[in-house]
């Protein structure tokens, strides 16, 4: 009940303060980039290039055969996408707190926004890039169908998963300012451990068992059966989305009641 009850606070928070949520979204958005010369196209000009040199190096380097009988190209993109927004969201949110320490006495100020306000920001180029991928897709001859509506289910999941996850870590590094690295270090290892590269397909049912433990397997599966593997999610995955599920709640819910314990020492740590 008190769960419950948690969650319907934080969405009325939410609400209340939803005009200073996209003021601040896009603030933190255009700070970024402020002073350089591209400004604000900095932010669709990096992974742009990423995913440039990595399509040369694959398609053209090592003549990488197509995948799941679309060019690979397409099959790498439905990856790397959403794993630049987890990626880029996490690293940012860990860090939103002790970056904004100077708002941590203003009690009218609801500090638990903070990380939220990182994941919209990077929203705004995700949201981009899903529509490269439409691009991508159509150019190569495949158009839009509606399962592709499925991945802003799989977005909604990777939002969710990230916010637990940064309540948790934006708490932590007040205290342990080595959270930042860890988080990295963390990301790094969690790179490889998905399949954004490689396939599952030759995997022995005991290793594909164990890759699947990790929550980012489902997000970017998920994105390839949006568009690529043509599937809803509730036909194949049932016991899998109820895992990845249950995760994301544990962490949601862990996240909310770290920060909750721990809000009250931010200004004596900062």
């Amino acid at each position: 009940m008190q769960v419950f009850k948690m969650f319907l606070n934080f969405l009325g928070e939410l609400l209340k303060n939803r005009h200073i949520i996209c003021e601040l979204t896009l603030a933190d958005f255009k700070k970024k980039y402020l002073g350089s010369y591209l400004g604000i196209l900095w932010a669709f000009v990096h992974p742009a290039v990423y995913i440039a040199v990595v399509w040369f190096v694959f398609q053209i380097g090592f003549n990488s055969q197509p995948m799941a009988n679309v060019p690979f190209v397409l099959w790498m993109l439905t990856a790397i996408i959403p794993w630049f927004f987890f990626s880029e969201c996490l690293q940012s949110a860990t860090t939103s707190i002790l970056e904004n320490s100077f708002l941590l006495k203003k009690m009218v100020f609801s500090i638990g926004i903070l990380p939220l306000i990182k994941i919209f920001s990077a929203l705004i180029i995700h949201f981009f890039f899903i529509t490269v991928i439409f691009i991508m897709f159509m150019v190569y001859g495949y158009p839009p169908s509606l399962y592709n509506i499925q991945v802003f289910y799989y977005l909604f999941c990777t939002i969710m998963l990230l916010l637990g996850l940064s309540w948790l870590t934006s708490s932590l590094t007040l205290f342990l300012r080595d959270t930042g690295q860890i988080v990295t270090m963390i990301l790094q290892l969690a790179f490889w451990m998905t399949p954004i590269f490689w396939s599952t397909a030759k995997l022995s049912p005991k290793t594909l068992n164990f890759i699947k433990l990790n929550p980012l397997y489902y997000i970017v599966e998920g994105y390839r059966e949006s568009f690529i593997y043509k599937t809803w999610f509730w036909e194949k995955h049932y016991m899998l989305t109820l895992y990845f599920w249950c995760f994301t709640l544990f962490f949601f819910f862990m996240g909310a009641l770290v920060f909750r314990r721990l809000r009250p020492h931010f200004a004596d740590v900062a």
